[in-house]
């Protein structure tokens, strides 16, 4: 299985996309303490969050609760990172799951946390002109690239019925 994880989330409007994001693609969400905002309905509601109650997700007191209850291969988001996020096989990894973690949007994850595990710190490639990119746009890059790399297992190919249908464009 797939996994988001957010370290400390400072921005409820990133939170919220990711969250989005997460039922879309079928991952689940993880989120570590402290926040930089109330995790409530009416705080998620104003950053677009329409799918809360679909959303399969849960909150860690700290790093150390989080790696106590979760077992699996980490793959840490930095800039810092030597190795392109496309760089891994995400395909078959002997039925482990995959955590995909990512830094509150001031700091990032911190140098410690990294520094234990340097092979699996990867970067999302750019140019100089910026110093990172948007929380919420990097976690959609990353898992889409997991979701390409495994055929998109469990997602839909087409509009379903319930909307507006798979036949919608030849109507």
């Amino acid at each position: 299985m797939n996994h988001i994880v957010l370290f400390e989330p400072e921005i409820p409007q990133n939170t919220g996309n990711i969250m989005r994001t997460c039922v879309a693609t079928g991952t689940k969400l993880h989120l570590i303490r402290p926040f930089g905002f109330a995790l409530d309905d009416a705080h998620l509601k104003r950053s677009g969050v329409n799918y809360i109650d679909k959303i399969e997700y849960e909150i860690y007191d700290n790093w150390d609760d989080f790696k106590e209850k979760n077992e699996g291969i980490y793959y840490y988001f930095t800039r810092y990172g030597h190795k392109p996020h496309s760089s891994f096989d995400y395909r078959n990894q002997e039925n482990k799951d995959l955590y995909f973690i990512f830094g509150k949007e001031s700091t990032g994850i911190p140098k410690e946390i990294l520094q234990q595990d340097l092979d699996h710190c990867l970067r999302i490639p750019m140019t100089s002109n910026v110093r990172a990119l948007n929380v919420s746009n990097s976690v959609a890059i990353v898992i889409y690239e997991v979701l390409r790399q495994q055929d998109y297992k469990g997602l839909l190919q087409e509009e379903p019925d319930c909307y507006k249908g798979k036949d919608y464009l030849e109507k």
